[in-house]
């Protein structure tokens, strides 16, 4: 069939067309008129597309997250909120819902779950492009009440975002509170064995008492030093003092009485030389110098042998006394050993102490930011523009359905057209004749419908003009 051929059928059936169309546009005009009016109103959510907690400042990952958008839009439509949003509203008290509830369960089951339901089914929900922005929409026969779940619904999921934002900041703040009386505990002890050690090894402050026993310990070690080599040259004096008779010893020849009295011996004993050549030994004067000589030798062997006596004990003395100081340092060397271990475990005391504290105050720390995100008010997500009761109603759309129904009737008044001339063929065109005949086509007869008759008015005569 070619397209002359179809536009001739077309114009044949021109009626089918016609009716068919007008009875479609009258079917969906009626059904429109008939069908009950469904009011839309909408509200827009923003998300905290910063990603940033108003209390503690810090940067929030789970608005960074691919999924964010889709798992918040699960939330808006999911059950729980729509129970809240029973809950906040009062519908299953409300009598007129109670009514319906009966009528269309009987009174069995929960009617708090019916309405939930009942509320899924008016909300729809949908996400603005490349941006944080959901549009919330509720559709209802009654445009107050489509604008009140609108608005209930966006009230119950920001508090539902808060209450998934603090619910486990709360918890985490009991979990905190118990184990910060742990800690505090394990403080306590850490401290108590501080003190315990401090009181029974004496210690206030180990690194000043320390250092006070290492000087001392440095000055005992210089005394030993110094006792040393006092001893050694006392020593050294004693040897000498010992051999020879003790005449050449250092001490003796230092000794300025030894040497007055040798000086004194020697006088004398020129003094008594002189007396010897001329008096004999039994003279009065010979026998005095000769017994001041032998006085004067006497006086200086004795302070002599008191001077090496003196060197020998004194030799003896500076032994003891290094023996003393030596012994004074090997005590206190003791003394500084066994403060280093104490105060190595002291040291190990204190670092418990110290760690203890840092975890006692990095928990205080946490459970206070954890205390403040726990109590905040602050949500997430705001409500950018609450919905109103829309003034035209959203269905049923009476242009859309009637150019809808234009539509659907031209094409079924065409198809109804094809198949009635399937139905009864008929010839309409020199193409059709030579299809159906098979028979070449010799010539066309032009005939047109005639022109219809004109009636002819009678003949008035003209008025005789005026001359």
């Amino acid at each position: 069939m070619t397209v002359p051929q179809l536009l001739t059928i077309l114009r044949a059936r021109f009626r089918i067309i016609l009716v068919t169309l007008l009875i479609c546009v009258a079917a969906t005009a009626a059904a429109s008129l008939m069908m009950p009016k469904i009011y839309r109103a909408s509200t827009t959510l923003l998300l905290n597309y910063k990603g940033t907690d108003p209390v503690s400042g810090a940067i929030l990952p789970a608005q960074l997250v691919a999924g964010y958008m889709a798992t918040q839009m699960d939330i808006l439509a999911s059950r729980r909120v729509a129970l809240k949003t029973v809950d906040n509203l009062g519908l299953a008290d409300n009598p007129a819902f109670r009514q319906r509830f009966a009528a269309a369960t009987g009174g069995a089951g929960d009617i708090r779950e019916w309405l939930a339901d009942l509320l899924l089914k008016m909300v729809t929900v949908a996400p603005a492009k490349e941006s944080s922005v959901i549009d919330l929409s509720a559709s209802s026969p009654d445009p107050v009440f489509a604008a009140t779940v609108a608005n209930g619904f966006a009230n119950a999921y920001q508090q539902l975002n808060l209450q998934i934002k603090v619910e486990p900041l709360q918890q985490a703040a009991k979990y905190f509170t118990g184990q910060m009386k742990v800690l505090r505990e394990d403080l306590g002890a850490a401290e108590n064995r501080l003190s315990r050690y401090q009181q029974d090894h004496g210690l206030v402050s180990t690194d000043d008492h320390l250092d006070v026993e290492t000087a001392r310990l440095n000055d005992l070690s210089s005394q030993l030093v110094q006792a040393q080599g006092a001893a050694i040259e006392a020593s050294s004096r004693g040897r000498q003092a010992m051999g020879s008779g003790g005449r050449d010893s250092p001490d003796v020849i230092s000794n300025q009485l030894i040497q007055n009295l040798k000086s004194s011996l020697a006088a004398a004993e020129g003094r008594l030389a002189l007396l010897s050549q001329t008096l004999a030994p039994n003279h009065p004067q010979y026998q005095a110098a000769q017994a001041e000589v032998d006085k004067l030798r006497a006086q200086v062997n004795s302070n002599i042998a008191s001077t090496n006596n003196g060197a020998a004990n004194n030799g003896r003395i500076l032994r003891q006394r290094e023996a003393e100081v030596r012994a004074a340092v090997t005590a206190q060397t003791a003394r500084v050993l066994q403060l280093n271990r104490a105060r190595t475990e002291m040291s190990v005391l204190v670092k418990d102490v110290e760690s203890a504290q840092k975890a006692y105050d990095a928990a205080a720390a946490r459970l206070t930011q954890t205390e403040l995100e726990g109590h905040s008010n602050q949500s997430d997500v705001s409500l950018l523009t609450p919905a109103v009761p829309p003034r035209m109603p959203a269905s049923p759309n009476v242009r859309l359905n009637l150019a809808l129904a234009i539509l659907l009737g031209c094409m079924l008044g065409l198809a109804l057209a094809v198949l009635a001339e399937l139905a009864n063929r008929r010839i309409r065109s020199v193409a059709d004749l030579s299809n159906a005949l098979g028979a070449p086509m010799l010539g066309v007869i032009a005939w047109n419908k005639p022109a219809p008759r004109r009636r002819k008015l009678p003949a008035f005569p003209k008025p005789a003009l005026p001359r």
